[in-house]
C-alpha cells in the first residue's frame, strides 16, 4: 500500500496523562503507535480493555492531541475537530426535543446552507439509511436500532470524508445487531467512505472490515495486522459464513487472550 494513497496516518505517537493526584506519575495510554489507513478502506482496532483504543479515536478526530508524534487525514496534520471527520459514539446522542428530521439537519446549522437546502440533505440521507418515514418522529418514539440509523444519517449529512465508529451497535441485541451492520456496510461501501472502527466485537471486526489492527495491553501499541481477504465488504452476514472468517475470529480470539496473559 502507497504511503500517497493513506488517507490516516499515525506515526510513532505517544500520548501520556498526568497523574490523577499531585506527585502521582504519569499514565501513558498509547506507545509507539504507527498504523496507516488508505482512501476509502475500512480499518478496525480490537484490543485487551484499556488499551487505549478510545484514545487512538479522539486523537483522530483532533478531540485530544499526541504528546510524542503526528496524526494527519490527507496529508495535513490533525490540531482540532475537522468538518471532514464524522464521529459516532456508542450512545446515538439525539436531541429529544428534536425530530428525527430536526437532529440530522443539527449538523449543518453552523453552515452556510440555507434551510431548504438543510433539509433537501438531511432527508436525502434518512433514505440512504432507511428511516426516511420516521422523519417527523421524536427519538423516544423510534427503536434503538432506528436511531442509530439516525445518528449515522446526521454524521453522514455532514459529508465528511472519514468516519470515526466508537462500538456503535454494543447497545443493540443480537437480530437489531445484524441488520445495523449489514446496513452501516452498504452505505459506508457506497459512499466510498475511510473508516476506522472500535469494537470488542470480534466476529464484528471481522464481518466489515478490510483489515484488522491488534494492539497490546496498555500502554497501547499495534502489535499485530490481519488482512481480512474475505469478499463483499458489504455484506457482512454473508462473509460470517466463510470458513476463512471462523478462523481470523479464532486467531484474534487467541491472541487477546496473549495479551491478557501477559498482563496477568
Amino acid at each position: 500500500m502507497s504511503a500517497s494513497c493513506d488517507a490516516l496516518k499515525v506515526e510513532k505517537v505517544a500520548r501520556r496523562f498526568a497523574g490523577r493526584r499531585l506527585g502521582a506519575p504519569e499514565f501513558t495510554a498509547v506507545h509507539d503507535l504507527t498504523f496507516h489507513v488508505a482512501d476509502s478502506e475500512f480499518v478496525s482496532i480490537v484490543g485487551p480493555s484499556g488499551c487505549g483504543k478510545s484514545t487512538v479515536l479522539n486523537l483522530v478526530a483532533g478531540l485530544d492531541r499526541p504528546t510524542e508524534g503526528t496524526v494527519s487525514l490527507n496529508g495535513t496534520e490533525v490540531s482540532g475537530p475537522s468538518s471532514n471527520v464524522g464521529f459516532m459514539l456508542q450512545k446515538d446522542m439525539l436531541l429529544p426535543w428534536r425530530t428525527v428530521l430536526e437532529n440530522v439537519e443539527f449538523g449543518l446549522e453552523a453552515r452556510e446552507l440555507s434551510k431548504a437546502e438543510r433539509r433537501e440533505r438531511a432527508m436525502r440521507e434518512l433514505k440512504r439509511c432507511r428511516i426516511v418515514e420516521f422523519a417527523d418522529r421524536y427519538p423516544y418514539q423510534i427503536s434503538g436500532g432506528q436511531r442509530q440509523r439516525v445518528a449515522l444519517a446526521r454524521t453522514l449529512a455532514i459529508n465528511p470524508n472519514f468516519i470515526l465508529l466508537d462500538e456503535p451497535f454494543s447497545a443493540l441485541d443480537a437480530q437489531t445487531k445484524l441488520i445495523l451492520q449489514k446496513s452501516f456496510a452498504q452505505t459506508i461501501a457506497g459512499s466510498k467512505l475511510t473508516t476506522l472502527l472500535i469494537t470488542h466485537d470480534l466476529a464484528e471486526a471481522v464481518a466489515m472490515s478490510d483489515r484488522i489492527l491488534v494492539m497490546s495491553q496498555s500502554p497501547g501499541r499495534i502489535v499485530e495486522e490481519i488482512d481480512v481477504q474475505l469478499p463483499d465488504r458489504e455484506n457482512p452476514i454473508e462473509r460470517m459464513a466463510s470458513p476463512r472468517a471462523s478462523e481470523l475470529v479464532g486467531h484474534l480470539f487467541r491472541a487477546l487472550h496473549m495479551e491478557d496473559r501477559l498482563d496477568a
